[in-house]
């Protein structure tokens, strides 16, 4: 029979198994399928058929010691220190990081918030979190963290696109072209960005900008788009012209300009501004020295013409 049964020969004298001394004798008492042979084992080592190998004491001294010290490190949260620690010290500390996509972004902001300390171990490091903690620098769109076993860190940064500076007061600012704020300005590269200034500016900039540059002769000249009074656009040139456009009929006005410009050079004439708000004329500023000649000119009376004298005849 494969059942274990315990006590079956209890009647012709056939002796039962003992635990610890104890007979482990049941009349008609099967065990279950999964505990017949570790108790058969167990069964027979209590009863001097097996031998425990050597040291077997030490070692399971250590290991109840060992597993004591691990369940005490779990309840006081020391757990995650204790596989840093290890691990680190056995080949995989992190020694190489590997920073691709940034350019606006720094290296030392990057390594920052990954918190890295000399003895950091890959194989406890939480790359998600560190994931998120770079995705707050202001220039990062998007970041992914990778490791690269057994001791590399690669990160992938997705930055922001710049579209303009914005001015407001005293201060500038970098700013997508949905208008949202990037970053301070610092300077740079980012100089060469169309700075808008006013309130207002950013929202409307994106289409406004969009008809500047189909001309580009223009665009070029433009040092600064001015929002005034969230109607209306001012160019700011870079010889210091303002042409004053109008809240309404913007595009036929700057088709306009660049039609003058090009037949009589009105944007390189010595003038201050050029004022096209009114639909039915075209008013032109002088600068300060042209208005100053002008008026020297206006006042200067013709000279009158000597008379000749009589040719003496003889």
């Amino acid at each position: 029979m494969s059942a274990l049964r315990w006590g079956q020969g209890k009647g012709s004298g056939a002796a039962g198994f003992a635990l610890f001394g104890m007979p482990l004798s049941f009349d008609h008492f099967v065990l279950p399928r999964l505990l017949r042979r570790p108790v058969r084992l167990l069964a027979r080592l209590c009863g001097g058929e097996y031998e425990a190998p050597r040291f077997s004491a030490a070692i399971l001294s250590v290991a109840l010691v060992a597993s004591a010290g691990a369940y005490g490190a779990f309840l006081g949260g020391y757990a995650d220190s204790i596989v840093q620690g290890v691990t680190a010290r056995t080949g995989f500390a992190v020694d190489q990081i590997k920073v691709i996509g940034n350019h606006q972004t720094s290296e030392i902001d990057v390594l920052d918030q990954l918190g890295l300390d000399g003895w950091t171990s890959l194989i406890g490091f939480d790359a998600e979190a560190a994931r998120q903690r770079i995705s707050t620098l202001p220039w990062v769109q998007g970041a992914a963290v990778r490791k690269i076993y057994p001791h590399t860190l690669e990160v992938r940064i997705d930055e922001r696109e710049p579209f303009a500076l914005w001015q407001q007061g005293d201060s500038i600012s970098v700013i997508q072209r949905s208008g949202a704020v990037i970053a301070p300005f610092s300077g740079g590269k980012q100089a060469l960005l169309p700075l808008l200034v006013g309130t207002g500016a950013p929202a409307m900039a994106p289409a406004f900008l969009d008809k500047i540059q189909r001309y580009p002769e223009l665009a070029a000249r433009v040092k600064g788009y001015i929002r005034v009074g969230e109607r209306r656009w001012d160019l700011k040139l870079e010889n210091g012209i303002t042409v004053k456009l109008p809240e309404d009929g913007e595009d036929q006005a700057i088709a306009m300009l660049v039609k003058l410009d090009h037949d009589n050079g009105l944007l390189t004439r010595d003038i201050a501004a050029v004022d096209m708000r009114l639909p039915d004329r075209l008013v032109v500023e002088l600068s300060p020295e042209a208005a100053t000649q002008r008026e020297a000119a206006l006042s200067d009376k013709p000279k009158s013409l000597t008379k000749r004298k009589p040719e003496t005849k003889i």
